[in-house]
């Protein structure tokens, strides 16, 4: 087995997979309100494809988590057999999956069963009206049922992710701490980023992980855990714990030296970074007959030339021509 290693001496264990470019929600920070241009079909990876340049990671470059994003994965097209297959993969490797929850209350326990360890559900505020104006759509309560069968099924830690926008949700920081705290579920805040479609992101009116402690303190204690290792989030405890709360500060203060993080799009696209502008294709030669050490060294070079970070501080910087949805968080 050869690790993926960058030429800064970063490992990448962390794979994250996006089964498609499709979502069910308009997130006023992701898609403009008519969606966009999909993917068409034929240029998605099959479950085939998808199983084996997974499986190519974990058994020849050290794979150990895959993560399977979107867009939405929970429209892809039998993805419990799907989970199941990946989860067969030898080593096994820590399976989860980033949600919005619509359609979680039906689908937590099948995909419990097939091998999935845990989830990531997006929620923003817990007021009904603020989140149809942020989602489009009018479907809190889809996404709460959805939390509770996902606790219900054992896929924990759930964790719930959350994005603060000024003047929107921003005041909703404590009340979605406490409804966390209550039902066992570990809130974690994420800085926005500019991975949107609209390229309308503005840092001065991002909502920076200074500001969401200075919330959060105003009815709680937090505490830094030391040890982060490669996560992306800093994690707290909360009121000497064991309840804890992390941010993700992906912007204020880059965690890039640390990164294990690699991405394959649903059409088959391999990305060092989240904020790279180039890819490496992987999904020609996989339909093209190479064989698997010839997958395995293109993936390698394109780890090879990964940057030292993300660049959002340059003056420089230009945002990724794909919005967040198509690269898969």
């Amino acid at each position: 087995m050869t690790p993926l290693v960058d030429g800064f001496g970063r490992v990448h264990t962390d794979l994250r997979i996006s089964l498609t470019d499709k979502c069910n929600l308009r997130c006023t920070y992701c898609m403009p309100a008519e969606g966009l241009d999909w993917i068409p079909s034929p240029e998605l990876l099959s479950d085939d494809e998808i199983v084996r340049v997974a499986g190519i990671g974990v058994e020849r470059l050290g794979i150990t988590h895959i993560r399977l994003t979107g867009g939405e994965p929970l429209l892809r097209r039998g993805l419990v057999d799907l989970v199941g297959r990946l989860a067969a993969l030898s080593p096994r490797p820590q399976l989860a999956m980033t949600t919005n929850g619509i359609g979680l209350a039906r689908m937590a326990q099948p995909l419990r069963d097939a091998g999935l360890d845990r989830v990531n559900v997006s929620l923003d505020t817990l007021n009904r009206a603020t989140f149809a104006g942020l989602a489009r759509r009018d479907r809190l309560q889809d996404v709460l049922d959805g939390l509770a069968a996902a606790h219900a099924a054992g896929l924990t830690p759930v964790k719930v992710n959350a994005v603060l926008m000024r003047g929107v949700n921003d005041a909703d920081a404590p009340e979605l701490l406490d409804f966390c705290l209550a039902a066992g579920y570990e809130l974690r805040f994420i800085e926005q980023m500019p991975l949107d479609a609209q390229h309308g992101w503005d840092r001065k009116v991002m909502v920076t992980a200074e500001e969401i402690i200075e919330r959060l303190t105003t009815s709680h204690r937090l505490t830094p855990l030391a040890g982060r290792g490669s996560a992306p989030a800093e994690t707290y405890l909360v009121d000497d714990g064991p309840a804890k709360v992390g941010i993700i500060a992906s912007v204020s203060k880059p965690f890039c030296g640390s990164c294990d993080r690699v991405r394959i799009t649903a059409d088959g696209q391999l990305r060092n970074c989240l904020f790279a502008r180039e890819e490496s294709d992987l999904r020609a030669p996989l339909r093209n007959g190479a064989g698997d050490s010839e997958i395995a060294v293109r993936w390698q070079a394109a780890i090879a030339g990964k940057r030292a970070g993300h660049g959002i501080d340059d003056p420089t910087f230009l945002q990724p021509d794909r919005p967040m949805s198509a690269i898969g968080g």
